[in-house]
């Protein structure tokens, strides 16, 4: 099996790793009801009436389309605008969605009633570095024997040099575990063609080629997708569920 449909079977299951969200932000929509036997549809104001306060936004009649919703009492619409929107209803409430994303994907997270109470859930979601917790420790069972004396070769080694592999094995004696920093992450295909002008499918060959073990590599490639700088193996961690385990 060649690189890249190994790490897309990675990802067949949710990655254990993953945890919160990225690029929190809040989108305020409409709520709008219209002919009776539809269900209630949600719309962003159009750019033009961006500036318009709630209170002007709420129980007002509108026009609206597949993309967006304009007010229609008492504001002055462009016979263009007109023409895109067929559809007409009332707005029954203003909605402040707060959305994420991980691993690229994008999640809506929950609807609010103001602005403020909007910015309250994400300042609660949210670190200051913009990241939750980006330190793991994990249990040796999720390694192979063959991989875990791979990283004690590594760290045992004084004399050898960076592996030069977007990651490098470092030494804990006093709770005999190993860790790894990951660098570049996440291990995007995106991020990877910006740091390194290579896919991620290049990188883990590289990696493979180089004497490292398949199941080290499975296992920093769903940390570093999910962003993790730091990832230790220590006999006595827990282990994570969702992943492969090598010896209980």
């Amino acid at each position: 099996m060649n690189p890249a449909p190994q790490a897309a079977a990675l990802l067949s299951a949710p990655n254990p790793f993953a945890r919160g969200y990225d690029n929190l932000h809040i989108e305020r929509l409409l709520l709008i009801t219209y002919e009776n036997d539809y269900p209630p549809c949600f719309r962003p104001l159009h750019d033009s009436q961006a500036q318009l306060p709630d209170n002007e936004l709420q129980l007002f009649p509108c026009l609206f389309n597949d993309d967006f919703a304009l007010i229609s009492e008492g504001q002055s619409i462009s016979d263009d605008l007109d023409e895109r929107c067929p559809s007409t209803g009332l707005v029954r409430q203003v909605i402040y969605a707060v959305m994420g994303e991980m691993l690229n994907e994008r999640h809506h997270l929950g609807d609010l009633y103001s602005l403020e109470e909007a910015q309250v859930m994400v300042h609660r979601l949210s670190f200051e570095t913009g990241h939750y917790s980006r330190t793991w420790e994990i249990s040796t069972a999720h390694l192979t024997e063959e991989a875990l004396r791979y990283l004690e070769r590594r760290v045992g080694d004084f004399d050898s040099r960076p592996t030069g592999l977007l990651f490098e094995p470092f030494a804990l004696a006093d709770c005999n575990g190993v860790g790894c920093k990951l660098i570049g992450t996440p291990w995007t295909d995106d991020n990877l063609e910006k740091i390194e002008g290579c896919p991620y499918s290049s990188l883990r060959q590289e990696q493979l080629d180089t004497g490292t073990p398949a199941t080290l590599v499975n296992v920093l490639y769903l940390a570093a997708l999910a962003d993790v700088r730091l990832l230790i193996f220590d006999p006595d961690a827990t282990v994570l569920n969702g992943l492969a385990i090598f010896d209980e």
